[in-house]
């Protein structure tokens, strides 16, 4: 796993090189295969603190000094709030919503040409950027990407972009680096992740400077939104992965005799969709007990035949509704029935 670790980070890198970013964005979620969720941040940290040290080595003479003086004040505390913020708050969701934002970039990539922006270094959009993004990569470890249409806005060259990037961040991930230590987060797996991740960096910001001379400005913007896009796309399926099984929600297909059903299990609740193959639709939803009126109740009881579990679901069609009761041992199921809000009996079936 941690040779496939390495060609991915290698590949990401050698992508970030040519698009202005992304890579960290891009190992989110394959560094969640490797490490728990809160080690991530520290791993991918280690490996783009490698990679912005060896581009400010390589492009050093091309930092923009004017950016960087009102970015990095800005960045540093708010990083180390973020990094704070990890034993409070669940990056997951975090990583969500940059993935909403990352995605709506689709409409950058289909413009003829983006459209450049004029923002002054030393206005206070720079301010709020460097605090956000400070912020956003204290929690989830890398975000350069997410701020690929600030720095295009700039005017930037493609290796003014790279450099003072680069020279922005390595401070902000020195900073969280030293929190992920002193909280505990950087252990011996993170480190040997974040290592492989460092190493992957390095490689490719040397091959970074042969072939940024020849790629054109307007093919590196494009790029940089493709990248965004993409990252989005993965940081979507990742984080919506996580919640998935944070908070226990899972999907079964059953084949029905006359159609499918379709049921989502959220922890103790379900929600399931039944679709027959004449075109009838209906909703199903699992209530307790206490939902019932007395009467459902009582008929719910008169109806037992002996089953150790009962299972209750309220159902809504298409003008109508109903309920239905499941009487289960085991794994087994014995009987079904249907019954209105008055609690009188509209099918019975004998499993």
């Amino acid at each position: 796993m941690l040779i496939l670790l390495f060609i991915a980070s290698l590949c990401a890198f050698v992508i970030s090189a040519l698009s202005g970013g992304g890579a960290g964005l891009a190992l989110l979620p394959v560094l969640g295969l490797v490490l728990p969720i809160v080690s991530v941040p520290a791993a991918l940290s280690l490996g783009t603190c490698a990679s912005a040290l060896s581009r400010i080595v390589v492009f050093r003479r091309s930092i923009r000094w004017d950016v960087t003086r009102w970015f990095v004040p800005a960045a540093l505390p708010m990083a180390l709030v973020g990094a704070l913020s990890l034993r409070f708050v669940n990056p997951t969701y975090m990583q969500l919503g940059m993935a909403v934002f990352l995605m709506a970039n689709v409409r950058n990539v289909l413009r003829p040409e983006p459209a450049p922006r004029t923002v002054s270094p030393t206005s206070s959009e720079t301010l709020l950027v460097g605090g956000a993004a400070g912020f956003l990569s204290g929690l989830t470890g890398a975000v350069g990407v997410l701020f690929n249409s600030f720095y295009l806005g700039l005017g930037l060259s493609k290796e003014e972009i790279v450099a003072t990037r680069a020279t922005n961040d390595v401070l902000v991930h020195v900073v969280k680096l030293i929190v992920y230590y002193a909280v505990g987060l950087l252990d011996g797996a993170a480190s040997r992740a974040g290592a492989l991740v460092a190493l992957a960096a390095v490689c490719s910001s040397f091959f970074l400077k042969g072939v940024l001379a020849r790629l054109p400005h307007r093919l590196f913007a494009r790029l940089g939104y493709l990248t965004m896009v993409g990252s989005g796309v993965a940081l979507l399926g990742s984080s919506l992965w996580g919640i998935a099984d944070k908070q226990r929600i899972s999907m079964r297909f059953e084949p029905l005799l006359n159609g499918v059903d379709a049921k989502v299990l959220w922890q103790h609740s379900s929600l399931a969709l039944e679709v027959e193959y004449d075109g009838e639709i209906e909703v199903e939803r699992s209530i307790p007990l206490d939902a019932l009126s007395l009467e459902q109740r009582a008929l719910v009881a008169r109806e037992d035949v002996g089953g150790k579990r009962i299972v209750l679901e309220a159902v809504y069609g298409i003008g109508r509704r109903s309920f239905e009761a499941y009487y289960y041992r085991g794994d087994q199921l014995l009987k079904k029935i249907e019954f209105d809000a008055s609690g009188v009996l509209i099918e019975d079936d004998d499993a």
